[in-house]
C-alpha cells in the first residue's frame, strides 16, 4: 500500500474529500452501491444506504463503523414512491441535512430485447428501476438540497444510452432517459447551487453482472453481437469493477468536480468514441 493510500485510510471522519457532508446512495447494498458507501464514508462523508438487500446493508454499514466511519441503512423499494421519500427523510433526521444523492439502484435483464420483441413485464419492470427509481429519489431529494443551499446529484446512466447498437431497449431507453433528465436536473437547480451529472457506465464485475451476463474468461450469456471475451479485445478498459464507478462518483460528489454539471461522463473503454 502507497503512502498516500495507507494516510487516506487513517484520516479521521471529519477529514477527506466529503467532508461534513451527508450522501443517500440508493442501490447501497449493491457492488458498485456498497463500494461507493465504504469510499465516501472513508473520505468523510455521513453515508445511508437506501436497498432491499438487508443482509448486504447491515454487513456493508457494519464495515464501515468498524472503520469508525457514519453510516446507516434503511431498506428501501426504489419503485415505491412512499418508500423512496421515507429514506430520504431517515437521512435528514439521522444526519441533519442533505448533501449528495448518488443514485445507483438499477439494472438491466439477460430477458431485454427489442421493442418489437421484449415482454411487457421486463419493459415495465426496467423503467420502473432505472428511470422511475432515479426519478422518485430526486423528487424527494431535491427539496431538502435545496434547503442546505446545494449539493450534487450523481446518476448511474450506461454507455448503451451512447450508442446505437445495443439490443436491450427497454435498458437502453431507461438509461438514456436518465441522461436527458440529468441534463434538465442541472439546468433547472443551477441557481440553487446543485450540480446533476450522470456515470454512462461500462460492464461492471458485480455478482448481478456475473450471474447473468459472464465475465472475461468465460462466455457470455447476454445476447449482444459480440460475447464478453470478443468485447475486452476490442475495448479493453471496457469491463471494470465497482471501485472504478465508485471512484468516479466520488469525484462527480466532491467539489473537485465544482465546473461540471449536466454531464453524461463516459466511463465504458471506449465503446462509444470509437
Amino acid at each position: 500500500m502507497g503512502q498516500s493510500d495507507q494516510s487516506r485510510r487513517d484520516q479521521s471522519p471529519m477529514s477527506g474529500r466529503l467532508a461534513g457532508r451527508a450522501a443517500l446512495i440508493t442501490g447501497g447494498g449493491g457492488g458498485i452501491g456498497g463500494a461507493s458507501a465504504e469510499l465516501f464514508a472513508r473520505e468523510g462523508a455521513c453515508v445511508m444506504l437506501a436497498d432491499l438487500d438487508l443482509e448486504r446493508m447491515t454487513a456493508i454499514t457494519e464495515r464501515i463503523l468498524a472503520q469508525k466511519g457514519n453510516a446507516a441503512y434503511v431498506v428501501t423499494d426504489i419503485t415505491d414512491e412512499a418508500s423512496v421519500k421515507a429514506a430520504v427523510e431517515a437521512t435528514v433526521e439521522r444526519f441533519g441535512k442533505l448533501d449528495v444523492l448518488f443514485n445507483c439502484a438499477g439494472g438491466s435483464s439477460p430477458q431485454d430485447k427489442p421493442v418489437t420483441d421484449v415482454a411487457m413485464e421486463i419493459w415495465e419492470r426496467t423503467i420502473d428501476v432505472d428511470l422511475k427509481g432515479t426519478f422518485l429519489a430526486c423528487r424527494h431529494a431535491l427539496p431538502h438540497m435545496v434547503a442546505s443551499a446545494g449539493g450534487s446529484i450523481v446518476n448511474m446512466s450506461s454507455g448503451a444510452a451512447l450508442r446505437g447498437a445495443s439490443s436491450a431497449h427497454a435498458y437502453t431507453s431507461a438509461k438514456g432517459a436518465i441522461i436527458s433528465l440529468t441534463r434538465a436536473l442541472a439546468g433547472t437547480y443551477a441557481k440553487h447551487n446543485i450540480r446533476a451529472n450522470a456515470i454512462c457506465s461500462g460492464r461492471v464485475n458485480t455478482e448481478r453482472v456475473r450471474n447473468s451476463y459472464g465475465i472475461p474468461g468465460q462466455a457470455g450469456r447476454f445476447h449482444d453481437p459480440m460475447n464478453v471475451d470478443e468485447q475486452v479485445k476490442a475495448y479493453p478498459f471496457w469491463f471494470g469493477e465497482p471501485i472504478d464507478m465508485a471512484n468516479i462518483a466520488l469525484f462527480l460528489a466532491s467539489d473537485e468536480s465544482r465546473m461540471i454539471t449536466g454531464a453524461a461522463i463516459p466511463a465504458e473503454g471506449g465503446r462509444s468514441a470509437y
